[in-house]
Protein backbone atom coordinates (compact mmCIF):
# COMPACT_ATOMS: atom_id res chain seq x y z
CA UNK A 1 0.00 0.00 0.00
CA UNK A 2 1.36 3.28 -1.25
CA UNK A 3 0.56 6.01 1.46
CA UNK A 4 1.88 9.69 0.65
CA UNK A 5 -0.53 12.45 1.88
CA UNK A 6 -2.34 11.85 4.71
CA UNK A 7 -5.00 14.27 6.48
CA UNK A 8 -5.04 14.21 10.20
CA UNK A 9 -8.42 15.58 12.46
CA UNK A 10 -8.60 16.20 15.40
CA UNK A 11 -9.40 18.58 18.49
CA UNK A 12 -5.88 18.30 19.29
CA UNK A 13 -4.53 18.60 15.65
CA UNK A 14 -2.14 21.18 17.04
CA UNK A 15 -0.82 18.94 19.64
CA UNK A 16 -0.01 15.61 17.53
CA UNK A 17 1.37 18.51 14.68
CA UNK A 18 5.15 18.80 16.22
CA UNK A 19 4.85 15.30 17.97
CA UNK A 20 4.65 14.04 14.24
CA UNK A 21 6.87 16.06 12.54
CA UNK A 22 9.54 15.65 15.14
CA UNK A 23 9.74 12.50 13.00
CA UNK A 24 10.86 13.44 9.90
CA UNK A 25 8.20 11.07 7.95
CA UNK A 26 8.93 11.56 4.46
CA UNK A 27 5.17 12.00 3.84
CA UNK A 28 2.62 14.98 3.05
CA UNK A 29 0.45 15.80 6.14
CA UNK A 30 -2.40 18.46 6.52
CA UNK A 31 -3.76 18.85 10.49
CA UNK A 32 -7.32 20.22 10.59
CA UNK A 33 -9.92 20.40 13.17
CA UNK A 34 -13.02 18.58 11.81
CA UNK A 35 -14.81 21.97 10.76
CA UNK A 36 -12.01 23.08 8.73
CA UNK A 37 -12.10 20.02 6.96
CA UNK A 38 -12.86 19.87 2.96
CA UNK A 39 -13.92 17.52 0.35
CA UNK A 40 -10.81 18.69 -1.69
CA UNK A 41 -9.18 17.65 1.57
CA UNK A 42 -10.47 13.87 1.04
CA UNK A 43 -10.05 13.81 -2.53
CA UNK A 44 -6.24 14.47 -1.71
CA UNK A 45 -5.50 12.12 1.13
CA UNK A 46 -4.46 8.52 0.68
CA UNK A 47 -4.92 8.35 4.51
CA UNK A 48 -7.15 9.76 7.35
CA UNK A 49 -6.30 9.84 10.74
CA UNK A 50 -9.31 10.82 12.86
CA UNK A 51 -10.59 10.31 16.02
CA UNK A 52 -14.77 10.76 16.59
CA UNK A 53 -15.64 12.65 13.70
CA UNK A 54 -19.02 13.98 13.39
CA UNK A 55 -19.81 14.54 9.95
CA UNK A 56 -21.00 12.22 7.24
CA UNK A 57 -17.79 11.32 6.20
CA UNK A 58 -17.01 8.80 2.90
CA UNK A 59 -14.37 6.55 4.43
CA UNK A 60 -14.15 4.85 1.06
CA UNK A 61 -12.38 7.80 -0.65
CA UNK A 62 -9.22 7.07 1.38
CA UNK A 63 -6.71 3.90 1.29
CA UNK A 64 -6.57 3.72 5.13
CA UNK A 65 -8.21 5.04 8.05
CA UNK A 66 -6.63 5.00 11.32
CA UNK A 67 -8.86 5.88 14.24
CA UNK A 68 -7.11 7.66 17.46
CA UNK A 69 -9.21 5.92 20.02
CA UNK A 70 -9.30 2.08 20.66
CA UNK A 71 -13.10 2.02 20.05
CA UNK A 72 -13.72 1.58 16.06
CA UNK A 73 -17.80 1.63 16.06
CA UNK A 74 -18.08 5.18 14.90
CA UNK A 75 -16.89 3.60 11.64
CA UNK A 76 -18.32 0.39 11.68
CA UNK A 77 -21.39 0.08 13.97
CA UNK A 78 -24.67 0.49 12.23
CA UNK A 79 -22.81 1.49 8.42
CA UNK A 80 -21.34 -0.51 5.61
CA UNK A 81 -17.40 -0.43 5.54
CA UNK A 82 -15.51 -0.99 2.06
CA UNK A 83 -13.42 -3.57 2.90
CA UNK A 84 -10.93 -2.05 0.68
CA UNK A 85 -10.22 0.40 2.95
CA UNK A 86 -7.92 -0.67 5.36
CA UNK A 87 -8.86 0.26 9.03
CA UNK A 88 -6.70 0.57 12.43
CA UNK A 89 -7.02 1.22 15.52
CA UNK A 90 -4.48 2.92 18.58
CA UNK A 91 -3.19 0.51 21.02
CA UNK A 92 -1.49 1.79 24.19
CA UNK A 93 -2.10 2.54 27.58
CA UNK A 94 -5.70 1.81 27.13
CA UNK A 95 -5.97 -1.42 29.34
CA UNK A 96 -3.76 -0.43 31.98
CA UNK A 97 -5.41 2.94 32.19
CA UNK A 98 -8.73 0.84 32.72
CA UNK A 99 -7.77 -1.47 34.72
CA UNK A 100 -6.60 1.07 37.45
CA UNK A 101 -9.82 2.85 36.81
CA UNK A 102 -12.23 -0.21 37.70
CA UNK A 103 -9.79 -1.16 40.48
CA UNK A 104 -9.79 2.28 42.36
CA UNK A 105 -13.63 2.01 42.44
CA UNK A 106 -13.40 -1.54 44.15
CA UNK A 107 -10.85 -0.80 46.66
CA UNK A 108 -13.64 2.55 47.37
CA UNK A 109 -15.93 0.75 47.99
CA UNK A 110 -14.02 -2.56 49.49
CA UNK A 111 -12.89 -0.18 52.10
CA UNK A 112 -16.31 2.04 52.74
CA UNK A 113 -15.01 5.70 51.58
CA UNK A 114 -18.10 7.00 51.11
CA UNK A 115 -19.49 5.51 54.60
CA UNK A 116 -16.75 6.78 56.65
CA UNK A 117 -16.78 10.11 54.34
CA UNK A 118 -20.84 10.56 56.03
CA UNK A 119 -18.95 9.66 59.33
CA UNK A 120 -16.73 11.99 59.38
CA UNK A 121 -19.06 15.00 58.55
CA UNK A 122 -21.58 13.32 61.05
CA UNK A 123 -18.68 13.06 64.03
CA UNK A 124 -19.21 9.13 64.39
CA UNK A 125 -16.83 7.19 65.34
CA UNK A 126 -18.17 3.77 64.13
CA UNK A 127 -15.48 1.28 63.06
CA UNK A 128 -16.16 -0.96 60.23
CA UNK A 129 -13.85 -3.58 59.04
CA UNK A 130 -13.03 -3.26 55.03
CA UNK A 131 -13.16 -6.01 53.00
CA UNK A 132 -10.59 -7.94 50.96
CA UNK A 133 -10.10 -7.82 47.77
CA UNK A 134 -8.83 -11.49 47.41
CA UNK A 135 -12.17 -12.58 48.43
CA UNK A 136 -14.07 -11.11 45.77
CA UNK A 137 -15.77 -12.51 42.48
CA UNK A 138 -15.46 -10.17 39.03
CA UNK A 139 -16.74 -11.01 35.74
CA UNK A 140 -15.50 -9.42 33.15
CA UNK A 141 -17.19 -8.76 29.73
CA UNK A 142 -14.64 -8.86 26.74
CA UNK A 143 -11.62 -10.42 27.17
CA UNK A 144 -10.00 -9.00 24.55
CA UNK A 145 -6.91 -6.17 25.27
CA UNK A 146 -8.07 -4.28 27.10
CA UNK A 147 -10.01 -7.16 29.38
CA UNK A 148 -7.43 -9.52 29.62
CA UNK A 149 -5.62 -6.58 31.04
CA UNK A 150 -8.03 -5.87 34.00
CA UNK A 151 -7.76 -9.71 34.46
CA UNK A 152 -4.50 -10.01 34.92
CA UNK A 153 -4.48 -6.82 37.76
CA UNK A 154 -7.10 -8.48 39.44
CA UNK A 155 -5.92 -11.84 39.33
CA UNK A 156 -2.44 -10.80 40.34
CA UNK A 157 -4.05 -9.51 43.67
CA UNK A 158 -5.90 -12.57 44.47
CA UNK A 159 -9.46 -11.77 43.14
CA UNK A 160 -11.58 -14.81 41.28
CA UNK A 161 -11.67 -13.48 37.87
CA UNK A 162 -14.02 -14.53 35.05
CA UNK A 163 -14.98 -13.51 31.93
CA UNK A 164 -17.45 -13.41 29.10
CA UNK A 165 -17.01 -13.49 25.36
CA UNK A 166 -18.50 -14.48 22.05
CA UNK A 167 -16.61 -17.34 21.70
CA UNK A 168 -15.79 -18.33 25.13
CA UNK A 169 -12.18 -19.37 24.17
CA UNK A 170 -10.50 -19.69 27.51
CA UNK A 171 -7.71 -16.67 28.32
CA UNK A 172 -4.61 -16.13 30.30
CA UNK A 173 -5.53 -14.49 33.78
CA UNK A 174 -9.22 -15.74 33.89
CA UNK A 175 -10.48 -18.92 36.10
CA UNK A 176 -12.74 -19.13 33.17
CA UNK A 177 -14.15 -17.75 30.01
CA UNK A 178 -17.89 -18.35 29.23
CA UNK A 179 -20.31 -17.27 26.32
CA UNK A 180 -23.07 -15.00 26.70
CA UNK A 181 -25.21 -18.06 26.64
CA UNK A 182 -23.59 -19.90 29.28
CA UNK A 183 -22.89 -17.26 31.82
CA UNK A 184 -26.11 -16.74 33.32
CA UNK A 185 -26.19 -19.27 36.43
CA UNK A 186 -22.51 -17.90 37.56
CA UNK A 187 -23.98 -14.15 37.69
CA UNK A 188 -25.65 -14.35 41.13
CA UNK A 189 -21.79 -15.56 42.55
CA UNK A 190 -20.43 -12.10 41.25
CA UNK A 191 -19.31 -8.94 43.61
CA UNK A 192 -18.58 -7.00 40.46
CA UNK A 193 -19.46 -6.33 36.70
CA UNK A 194 -17.02 -5.07 34.24
CA UNK A 195 -17.98 -4.37 31.24
CA UNK A 196 -15.22 -3.46 28.55
CA UNK A 197 -17.09 -5.00 25.18
CA UNK A 198 -17.08 -3.09 22.06
CA UNK A 199 -20.59 -1.41 20.38
CA UNK A 200 -20.97 -4.34 17.86
CA UNK A 201 -24.05 -5.35 16.38
CA UNK A 202 -23.46 -8.66 18.34
CA UNK A 203 -23.10 -6.38 21.89
CA UNK A 204 -25.93 -3.79 21.48
CA UNK A 205 -28.00 -3.36 24.53
CA UNK A 206 -26.60 -6.76 25.45
CA UNK A 207 -26.94 -5.70 29.19
CA UNK A 208 -30.79 -6.01 30.03
CA UNK A 209 -33.00 -7.25 32.94
CA UNK A 210 -32.05 -10.50 31.85
CA UNK A 211 -28.77 -10.27 33.47
CA UNK A 212 -29.26 -7.48 36.08
CA UNK A 213 -31.82 -9.83 37.37
CA UNK A 214 -29.54 -12.09 37.94
CA UNK A 215 -27.54 -10.03 40.44
CA UNK A 216 -27.10 -10.25 43.91
CA UNK A 217 -26.32 -6.86 45.29
CA UNK A 218 -23.65 -6.23 42.56
CA UNK A 219 -21.23 -3.49 41.85
CA UNK A 220 -21.42 -2.68 38.04
CA UNK A 221 -18.72 -0.43 36.43
CA UNK A 222 -19.30 0.13 32.47
CA UNK A 223 -15.93 1.34 30.33
CA UNK A 224 -16.99 -0.70 27.35
CA UNK A 225 -19.64 1.64 25.56
CA UNK A 226 -22.48 3.27 26.57
CA UNK A 227 -25.06 1.90 23.77
CA UNK A 228 -24.45 -2.05 25.20
CA UNK A 229 -26.61 -1.15 28.28
CA UNK A 230 -30.23 -0.58 28.75
CA UNK A 231 -30.76 2.72 30.79
CA UNK A 232 -33.82 1.64 31.86
CA UNK A 233 -33.02 -1.73 32.99
CA UNK A 234 -30.18 -0.84 35.16
CA UNK A 235 -32.29 1.91 36.73
CA UNK A 236 -34.93 -0.78 37.85
CA UNK A 237 -31.64 -3.18 38.91
CA UNK A 238 -30.59 -0.64 41.19
CA UNK A 239 -33.70 0.58 42.90
CA UNK A 240 -34.42 -3.91 43.20
CA UNK A 241 -30.97 -3.61 44.67
CA UNK A 242 -29.60 -6.06 42.29
CA UNK A 243 -26.80 -3.26 41.33
CA UNK A 244 -25.65 -2.15 44.42
CA UNK A 245 -24.03 0.80 42.57
CA UNK A 246 -23.12 2.11 39.35
CA UNK A 247 -19.77 3.42 37.91
CA UNK A 248 -20.80 4.40 34.50
CA UNK A 249 -18.02 6.05 32.38
CA UNK A 250 -19.89 6.13 28.99
CA UNK A 251 -23.11 6.79 27.69
CA UNK A 252 -25.39 6.12 24.23
CA UNK A 253 -25.19 10.03 23.95
CA UNK A 254 -22.46 12.16 25.58
CA UNK A 255 -22.35 14.47 26.59
CA UNK A 256 -25.22 12.97 29.21
CA UNK A 257 -28.04 14.95 28.80
CA UNK A 258 -28.41 17.04 31.75
CA UNK A 259 -32.26 15.93 32.19
CA UNK A 260 -30.90 12.36 32.45
CA UNK A 261 -32.15 10.70 35.73
CA UNK A 262 -28.60 8.88 36.10
CA UNK A 263 -27.03 12.23 37.31
CA UNK A 264 -29.53 12.17 40.48
CA UNK A 265 -29.08 8.43 41.47
CA UNK A 266 -27.70 8.21 44.71
CA UNK A 267 -25.54 5.46 43.53
CA UNK A 268 -24.69 5.53 40.40
CA UNK A 269 -20.93 7.58 39.89
CA UNK A 270 -20.22 9.24 36.56
CA UNK A 271 -17.01 10.38 35.12
CA UNK A 272 -17.10 12.12 31.40
CA UNK A 273 -15.30 9.10 29.43
CA UNK A 274 -11.80 9.64 30.96
CA UNK A 275 -11.30 5.83 31.70
CA UNK A 276 -8.95 5.33 28.26
CA UNK A 277 -7.61 8.61 26.98
CA UNK A 278 -5.55 8.87 24.28
CA UNK A 279 -2.55 11.32 25.55
CA UNK A 280 -1.09 13.17 22.28
CA UNK A 281 2.73 11.62 22.93
CA UNK A 282 0.80 7.83 22.72
CA UNK A 283 -1.78 8.60 19.48
CA UNK A 284 1.19 9.79 17.48
CA UNK A 285 3.50 6.82 18.68
CA UNK A 286 0.71 4.47 17.86
CA UNK A 287 0.40 6.16 14.81
CA UNK A 288 3.95 6.16 13.57
CA UNK A 289 4.40 2.83 14.35
CA UNK A 290 1.56 1.34 12.64
CA UNK A 291 2.69 3.28 9.51
CA UNK A 292 6.29 2.00 9.71
CA UNK A 293 4.54 -1.50 9.32
CA UNK A 294 2.07 -0.30 6.27
CA UNK A 295 5.54 1.33 4.49
CA UNK A 296 7.23 -2.22 5.55
CA UNK A 297 4.55 -4.72 4.43
CA UNK A 298 4.37 -5.91 8.20
CA UNK A 299 1.54 -7.62 9.64
CA UNK A 300 -0.04 -4.92 11.89
CA UNK A 301 -1.91 -6.25 15.33
CA UNK A 302 -3.57 -3.13 15.53
CA UNK A 303 -5.69 -3.94 12.13
CA UNK A 304 -9.56 -4.01 13.05
CA UNK A 305 -11.79 -7.00 11.75
CA UNK A 306 -14.39 -4.98 10.36
CA UNK A 307 -16.78 -8.36 9.91
CA UNK A 308 -16.60 -8.78 13.94
CA UNK A 309 -16.22 -5.08 14.69
CA UNK A 310 -13.33 -4.85 16.75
Amino acid sequence: MNIINILIVSPMFKELQPLIEKGHIQKNFRFLPEEGMTSEDLDWADALVCFNLKSNVDYSQVKWVHSLGAGVDRFLYGKSWNENVLLTRTVCSFGQRIAEYCLSYILKDLQFHDQFHVAQHQKNWHPVTPKLLRNQKVMIYGTGEIGQQSAKMFSALGVEVYGVSLSGKNKDYFKEVMTVESHFPRLSEMDYIINTLPLTEQTANIFTEKIFDRLSNAGFINVGRGATVDEGALLDALNQKHVRFAVLDVFSQEPLPKENSLWEHPNVHITPHISAVTTPDEGVACFIETLKNIDESKQLGNKVDVEKGY
